[in-house]
């Protein structure tokens, strides 16, 4: 992944959302972004990695490498597995400081928490407080919880 702060790696994003004309390109595109994911391994999708709060079921394990904070991911459903393919793209490979205090904007600049379910608009909102959990984690003491 490239080494570019959170709002680059934002913008970027908002740009691309922007070349769709409609929603069902944009959810295409998460379908397609889902396909890419790096998936956790198989041995974490336990209780101990899944998200709460999410309808689908999404497994999220955080790694340290170098200094930042790494995620992998994986769901059983495709617009959820692209929710948090956009969102490891973003957090993922960057400092934990700044992940755990990162405000994430780029998700209403892209409206996607005005197009999604309310179900899938909560299960966004977990998976953004999980990520910034494990990365407070790592800032207090290098442990993920």
């Amino acid at each position: 992944m490239e080494t570019t702060s959170i709002p680059e790696r934002e913008e970027a994003i908002i740009n691309e959302f922007m070349l769709f004309d409609d929603w069902m390109g944009k959810y295409e595109y998460l379908i397609e972004l889902g396909k890419d994911l790096p998936l956790i391994e198989e041995e974490y999708k336990t209780d101990d990695f899944r998200i709460r709060g999410c309808q689908s079921q999404v497994w999220l394990r955080p790694d340290r490498a170098n200094s930042h904070v790494v995620y992998r991911a994986d769901s059983d459903a495709m617009i959820t597995k692209g929710l948090i393919a956009l969102l490891i793209r973003v957090l993922s490979d960057q400092p934990p400081e700044a992940v755990a205090k990162a405000d994430v904007k780029f998700l209403e600049q892209i409206g996607l928490k005005e197009h999604l379910s309310s179900t899938r608009k909560n299960g966004l909102q977990s998976m953004v407080q999980q990520m910034k959990a494990y990365a407070n984690a790592l800032a207090q003491n290098g442990q993920t919880a």
